[in-house]
């Protein structure tokens, strides 16, 4: 079985917020891979944007705790650049310390589907996580300061005139 379908399996079963806690939190304890599914939205970038672009990013962090195999995929967004995991709490903006994708070029109109799919290792850390551990990462992500985001740009200035156009990012969602 190829790691996006691992990834997606558990996301094809119905669970309930108990149980989904439960597994996680064995998970943890028994050293099995954990799965984080984020929803991104406008919502939750800081400050919010008024965009329709929606999305989720699918992380596992793998048994042996030294690698995230990770999915983006968006909807009804336009121009996207780039994507980034940051090291920050709900409600603030932080520095980037793993790259998803990009750069592209600005301008780049429409995308909807898998935007990317990877691996981060210890060697891919950068900002402020640059030549830390990759336990500094786990760390982070456990105590739900991390967050993924998707950046846009029409490449017309000036910037952050409207969806599309966010180069601090568009849709963004807290890894919990």
């Amino acid at each position: 079985m190829d790691t996006l379908t691992r990834m997606l399996t558990p996301l094809r079963r119905p669970l309930s917020a108990g149980l989904l806690v439960v597994l996680l939190g064995c998970g943890v304890c028994l050293g099995q891979p954990v799965t984080y599914a984020v929803p991104l939205s406008g919502d939750e970038e800081v400050p919010s944007r008024d965009t329709r672009a929606v999305g989720v990013a699918v992380l596992q962090i793998n048994e042996e705790r030294t690698e995230i195999s990770y999915l983006l995929i968006v909807a009804n967004i336009r121009n996207v650049i780039a994507s980034h995991i940051h090291v920050g709490s709900k409600g603030q903006n932080g520095p980037v310390v793993a790259v998803l994708a990009g750069p592209f070029a600005a301008g780049g109109g429409r995308v909807s589907g898998v935007i990317a799919q990877g691996t981060i290792t210890e060697e891919d850390l950068v900002g402020p996580l640059l030549g830390a551990s990759f336990a500094d990462l786990l760390g982070e992500i456990a105590a739900g300061n991390t967050y993924v985001n998707v950046h846009t740009n029409d490449g017309i200035d000036p910037p952050n005139t409207g969806a599309g156009d966010f180069p601090g990012g568009e849709i963004r969602g807290q890894i919990e």
